[in-house]
């Protein structure tokens, strides 16, 4: 254990030593090297990291997890076998260790055929919004396509995409997409656009997190409380990072026990209205908070800001080697549209219907 330590303490003082002569890290440790450098670097270092880690969608690392994959990093072989072993065991994800991705199909399989119909399954949000109100018409009029949204959580829209049942997602949970993309069921996937989760709860705040800093404080604090929480239970991007925030708290309700921990099962604008209607806290993308937030006059924006809500939209197509049948030159380009110039500018452009922008193009 004291030569672990002691390797951990030599890459903790390299990170320092690295980022004050600006040296880059690949690509695949950069998660790593940022979390390093929001542990132990100067103020202004630990400002940078943290705002580098948001923007690139990763989450803050705890300490032994950072200790893990220090280890897994630059440690012996029995170091790196031992940290591989204990991340498993904590269910932590390897920052070293590059994502599995299929071979992509073609990026360009051509037009699609003028008349025909594509599936577009994706996340209430973009729904509840009015985004795709504004989008789809001008994708199908510039197109000759018919497209069907079909708007579920994220978890939903993947295993429509598993079944067949859809050509295209635009969805909001990235370890599902990469598991999604792992399994060969998508193809391209590309960044689209962002936004932040925020927590919003009662005015009266029973558990007072109004202004606090950290979610999984706030998360601490409502289950120490015990004041109502209404949780989608969708497995959709939104349920997903709720269920983060719950683990990284170190408290996490169980519905048939914990009677103020209650299971909605629904979408987020139906998850809202509950919430107004029994004076509970529940987390929400930020988007379909601004769009609904004139009709909740109980509830209040509480906690907002921290890296850990960062909020990321991807586009992927389904895989036409799983199902050749799919309309695969639609999804295509839908997938091309939306990342693309024009389409990146629809996004920055979109407002919600109370004049407020909902979300920022991201596309690489």
């Amino acid at each position: 254990m004291m030569k672990m330590r002691k390797t951990l303490t030599i890459i903790l003082a390299l990170a320092l030593v690295f980022a004050s002569v600006g040296f880059a890290f690949a690509a695949t440790n950069q998660e790593l090297y940022l979390n390093n450098l929001a542990k132990t670097g100067t103020q202004g270092q630990q400002a940078w990291a943290l705002h580098e880690l948001s923007k690139a969608g990763f989450e803050q690392m705890t300490n032994q997890e950072l200790y893990l994959n220090n280890l897994l990093a630059a440690g012996t072989a029995g170091q790196k076998a031992w940290a591989k072993a204990e991340l498993a065991k904590i269910g932590a994800v390897a920052a070293a260790t590059p994502a599995v991705t299929t071979p992509a199909a073609s990026a360009d399989p051509g037009m699609p055929e003028k008349g025909s119909t594509m599936v577009l399954a994706s996340t209430t949000s973009t729904q509840d919004t009015g985004f795709f109100d504004m989008l789809i018409p001008i994708f199908d009029a510039k197109y000759g396509t018919t497209t069907k949204v079909v708007a579920v959580g994220s978890g939903e829209a993947m295993a429509m995409g598993q079944r067949g049942d859809a050509d295209v997602l635009l969805v909001h949970s990235r370890a599902a997409e990469d598991k999604f993309i792992a399994d060969g069921w998508g193809v391209n996937r590309k960044d689209v656009m962002y936004n932040f989760f925020v927590l919003v709860g009662p005015k009266d705040d029973p558990a007072k997190i109004k202004g606090m800093t950290s979610a999984v404080e706030a998360f601490k604090a409502v289950y120490d409380s015990q004041s109502t929480f209404l949780s989608r239970a969708d497995k959709s991007g939104t349920h997903t990072k709720e269920l983060t925030i719950w683990t990284k708290s170190g408290s996490t309700p169980v519905a048939a026990t914990d009677k103020w921990y209650l299971e909605t099962g629904k979408g987020m604008g139906d998850t809202l209205t509950m919430a107004n209607e029994m004076g509970g806290y529940t987390i929400t993308d930020s988007g379909t908070w601004g769009t609904m937030q004139v009709n909740l006059p109980n509830l209040e924006l509480l906690v907002q800001g921290d890296s850990v809500l960062y909020n990321p939209y991807g586009v992927i197509a389904v895989n036409p080697a799983k199902y050749p049948n799919t309309n695969y030159k639609a999804a295509m380009a839908f997938v091309n549209f939306i990342t693309s110039e024009e389409g990146q500018q629809i996004i920055k452009d979109f407002k919600n219907k109370n004049g407020q922008y909902i979300f920022v193009p991201n596309a690489k």
